[in-house]
């Protein structure tokens, strides 16, 4: 539980916000797909969703949003990666805290961008690259 604080809180460092209150659920993949379907109209598991929280009008809150993490998914990509399934966790919920605070990879500018912040981020934590 600590390492978790301590990579949300790693990525959350490099981020020009205001709020550090992550919720993490670790789901199985069923869910996982469920919901994947639902928001991103893919119907496959993944590793990692990430849902940024907004203020309802007039209240201001630390809350920077939700991360859903299968870990059934994290352990089978790391096997397949030759990674240690525990830097595949340290990277995925970095990653998802980053979307959290808005980084993005849908352009190739956008995710240079955000995995170059990445290795920053996991390297001051003592995680290999991840890529």
């Amino acid at each position: 539980m600590e390492d978790i604080r301590r990579f949300v809180a790693a990525a959350v460092c490099h981020c020009a916000v205001d709020r550090d209150e992550v919720a993490i659920r670790f789901v199985r993949e069923t869910e996982m797909r469920d919901v994947n379907l639902k928001y991103r109209g893919k119907d496959a598991s993944t590793n990692v969703l990430s849902f940024a929280f907004e203020d309802p009008p007039g209240v201001a809150s630390r809350i920077l949003g939700d991360l859903l993490i299968s870990p059934a998914v994290v352990r089978r990509e790391a096997l397949a990666q030759s990674k240690a399934v525990q830097e595949h966790f340290a990277h995925l919920i970095v990653h998802g805290t980053l979307h959290l605070c808005g980084y993005d990879h849908d352009t190739d500018e956008d995710a240079a961008r955000m995995e170059a912040l990445e290795v920053e981020i996991l390297g001051d934590l003592g995680v290999n690259n991840p890529y």
